[in-house]
């Protein structure tokens, strides 16, 4: 379905022959389980598991447009689309899909979208919307500035950060990335909790265990503030049962668990993935609060990922003061906006 023979590049012009594919989330599985290291799945949010129930949860009013663009046979590229009033988005949405993109394999990003901005008028698609988008992501360094020079109406706004850290070899190279205010305060905080009673930290990888494990995170996150409480609607709740056990699966899901005086009082729902810890939510015990066992959660987690050898901790989308204060780094996200047709 569709192919073609030019498309602009820079300021050069490349041949090019490609073929438009649609797929459905089994045809994407196995370009996951057998491309991995020829397309760039750059975070959790646009994994096949992911998805999929993303889209069984929320995706009714939806046309799907979920597909591949190959060259000489060989996938170069998945488009992980839905398509609204000639109005295509990413499959996913922003209060449980913090960043999306295209995934496309390295050096192949021109000819792939040389053929979604040439082709993909076949579709009725009046306008793209994808947001929300990191700065090194190939809608922001590659679709944007090609549509522009095509002539298309192109818009970008900042809606909102995400944090993140690039983790050190040990816990004191750690340390001192932080503030002196700051690691006097990590410090104090955890000297009082384990002068308080018995203080025990654990990561465990969930597959048998998972309802169990799930029941007590969603009964703390139950406990936490009321925005949280307001978050986690029936459909949301039937979300994160779903994407657990998608995540257990393949074996990305962890949960951090405090425990204090052998109860459980606080737990990071958290995915390792690509050497990146993703900090998806957490959630503690209201009665613990004058032990600090909510900020305390995350400095025991990323002390247990620098001990394995992480890389990366990403706090995910939003601004809160916590994030800064154990050394999150702002990276700016974009919802993006390209008009092909009134």
């Amino acid at each position: 379905m569709g192919s073609g023979s030019r498309s602009i590049s820079g300021c050069s012009w490349i041949m090019i022959d490609t073929d438009i594919k649609r797929e459905d989330f089994n045809d994407l599985q196995y370009c996951w389980l057998n491309l991995k290291d020829q397309l760039n799945w750059s975070s959790i949010f646009v994994l096949p598991n992911w998805m999929k129930v993303w889209w069984q949860e929320f995706g009714s009013g939806y046309e799907i447009l979920l597909g591949s663009i190959r060259q000489n046979e060989q996938v170069i590229g998945i488009f992980p689309l839905k398509i609204k009033d000639s109005v295509a988005t990413f499959i996913g949405s922003p209060d449980l899909c913090d960043y999306m993109d295209f995934i496309v394999a390295p050096d192949k990003e021109d000819v792939f979208f040389t053929t979604i901005l040439r082709d993909f008028n076949q579709f009725n698609i009046k306008e793209f919307q994808l947001g929300r988008c990191r700065p090194e992501s190939t809608v922001m360094r590659y679709l944007l500035p090609m549509a522009e020079q095509l002539g298309y109406v192109v818009k970008s706004d900042q809606t909102d950060v995400s944090l993140e850290l690039e983790l050190p070899q040990t816990w004191e190279d750690y340390l001192k990335v932080l503030s002196r205010k700051q690691r006097h305060e990590v410090r104090r905080k955890l000297r009082r909790l384990e002068e308080a009673g018995d203080v025990n930290y654990r990561c465990v990888q969930v597959v048998d265990e998972l309802e169990d494990n799930l029941n007590v995170f969603l009964r703390l996150f139950s406990y936490s503030h009321e925005e949280k409480a307001r978050f986690m609607t029936v459909r949301k709740e039937s979300f994160f049962k779903s994407i657990t056990r998608s995540m257990a699966e393949i074996g990305l899901l962890h949960f951090g668990i405090v425990e204090f005086n052998q109860m459980i009082v606080a737990m990071i729902m958290l995915f390792n993935y690509s050497d990146t810890v993703y900090l998806y939510n957490s959630a503690y015990d209201p009665e613990f609060d004058s032990l600090s066992v909510g900020i305390l959660s995350k400095v025991l987690c990323l002390k247990q990922s620098i001990e394995s050898g992480r890389k990366k901790w990403d706090f995910l989308q939003g601004g809160e003061a916590y994030k800064y204060r154990i050394g999150g780094e702002e990276i700016p996200l974009y919802q993006c906006r390209i008009r092909l047709s009134d």
